[in-house]
C-alpha cells in the first residue's frame, strides 16, 4: 500500500493528497497542465519535501514531517522515468542500462532488454537512438534499480504520434508483464485507456476522485475532462467464448453476453472496450427480428437533457452504459428514472 496524506504549498498552488494507492498494476494521475500531477510524484521520489504529511510505501516511512523522518532519494527504492529520457550521452546504452542497477543477474538483465526490445541497442549510444528508444532505455534503467513502484512522468509527451503508438505498446506489455506498482502521469485519455487500472483525478492540487478507470471515465465528474461532444462508456469484462465461425468473442456481461469482433485474449482474460452513446439505443420491449446482436436488459438510473439530445444511463448488470436519443424519442416514449429497458449496442470499439 503507498500512503500519500500531504500538503505543499507551490507558488499559488496549494498541494493536497490523501490516498491509499494499491502496490499493483498502474495508477494513473490524470488532470490538465498545472494541476499538481508531477508534483505529486516528485514528493512521493523525494526530489521535493511535503510541508506537512507523510507518505508511507509498503508499511514503510519514506517521509513523515511531524517526526523530521526523511529517507534519501537515492534510498527510496524508487525508479523515475522523467518527460525527457536524461540518458548519459558518453556511455553506452548497456551503460547507461547498468548505471545504478545492484548486482542484477544476467537473466534479470535479458528479460528486461528482451521486454523493451532493446537486446540490438546495447552498444549504441543515446544520440544515434529515437525518442522511443530512448525512452525505452530510461525505462529499462529504472527497472534495473529494483524499484518497489516505477514513477513516470508523461514519458510519451515528447513523442511524435508514430512513436508514441510504438512505445504504448511497450508500455502495455510492461504493465502485464513486470509485478511493480507503477504511478504514471498523464493528460491524455488514449493513455489512460490503454495502460490505467485505476486514475486518480486532478484539480488545482486537488484530488477531485480516484477510483477505477471504467468508474472514474463513466462518472459525471469524468465528462468536462472527456471533451467529447456525446457520452461514451468504458467497459472491462471478462472474455466468455469464441466462436470462429463468425470471428466474434462473448464478453462475460454478469449474465448477459455482449458481443465483439474477435479478439486475441484467452477466456477469463479481461478486455476494455468502449462504447459510445451515439451507437445505442432504447427499448422499452425486447426487439425481435433485429440485425443488431447485442440486446442487453438493464434499468434507467440516470437521464441528462442536453441542447439537442437526451443522454441516458442505464444500469447493465453493474455496468453504467449511456445512449443519446432525440427529444422527440423523449417526449414520446417518456424514458424516467428506474425504469426497465433494453439497450441496443451497435458498434463496440477494443481499447
Amino acid at each position: 500500500m503507498l500512503q500519500i496524506n500531504i500538503k505543499k504549498q507551490l507558488g499559488k498552488l496549494a498541494l493536497e493528497a490523501n490516498l491509499q494507492l494499491p502496490v499493483q498494476g498502474v495508477t494513473a494521475i490524470f488532470g490538465l497542465s498545472g494541476a499538481g500531477k508531477t508534483a505529486l510524484i516528485n514528493l512521493v521520489s523525494g526530489l521535493t519535501q511535503p510541508d506537512e504529511g507523510f507518505i508511507r510505501l509498503n508499511d514503510r516511512t519514506l517521509v513523515d514531517s511531524e517526526t523530521q523522518e526523511s529517507v534519501p532519494t537515492h534510498l527510496r527504492k524508487i525508479g523515475y522515468v522523467f518527460q525527457d529520457a536524461r540518458l548519459f550521452p558518453h556511455y553506452t546504452v548497456k551503460g547507461n542500462l547498468c548505471y545504478g542497477a545492484n548486482n542484477v543477474a544476467k537473466d534479470e538483465f535479458n528479460y528486461i532488454v528482451e521486454l523493451l526490445g532493446i537486446s540490438h541497442l546495447l552498444k549504441r549510444y543515446p544520440l544515434t537512438l529515437s525518442g522511443g528508444e530512448k525512452q525505452r532505455v530510461a525505462i529499462g534503467r529504472a527497472l534495473l534499480t529494483d524499484p518497489d513502484i516505477l514513477l513516470m512522468d508523461e514519458p510519451l509527451s515528447a513523442l511524435d504520434l508514430p512513436r508514441k503508438r510504438e512505445l504504448m505498446l511497450y508500455l502495455e506489455r510492461l504493465s502485464q508483464e513486470i509485478n511493480i506498482p507503477i504511478l504514471y502521469v498523464t493528460h491524455s485519455l488514449d493513455e489512460l485507456l490503454h495502460l490505467a487500472d485505476r486514475v486518480v483525478l486532478m484539480e488545482n492540487g486537488k484530488v477531485k476522485a480516484y477510483d477505477s478507470v471504467e468508474r472514474i471515465w463513466n462518472s459525471a465528474i469524468f465528462v468536462p475532462w472527456k471533451g467529447e461532444k456525446e457520452q461514451s462508456s468504458v467497459l472491462t469484462l471478462p472474455v466468455h467464448l469464441h466462436n470462429p465461425t463468425y470471428k466474434m468473442t462473448a464478453l462475460s456481461f454478469g449474465e448477459q453476453l455482449l458481443w465483439i469482433h474477435q479478439v486475441n485474449a484467452v477466456v477469463g482474460q479481461v478486455v476494455r472496450i468502449c462504447v459510445y452513446s451515439s451507437d445505442v439505443s432504447i427499448a422499452l420491449q425486447k426487439p425481435q427480428q433485429t440485425s443488431i446482436r447485442n440486446i442487453l436488459f438493464g434499468q434507467i438510473v440516470q437521464i441528462e437533457m442536453q441542447d439537442s439530445r437526451v443522454d441516458i444511463a442505464v444500469l447493465v448488470e453493474g455496468h453504467k452504459i449511456w445512449a443519446s436519443i432525440s427529444k422527440w424519442a423523449q417526449n414520446e416514449l417518456r424514458f424516467t428514472v428506474g425504469m426497465n429497458v433494453y439497450v441496443q449496442i451497435k458498434a463496440v470499439s477494443v481499447v
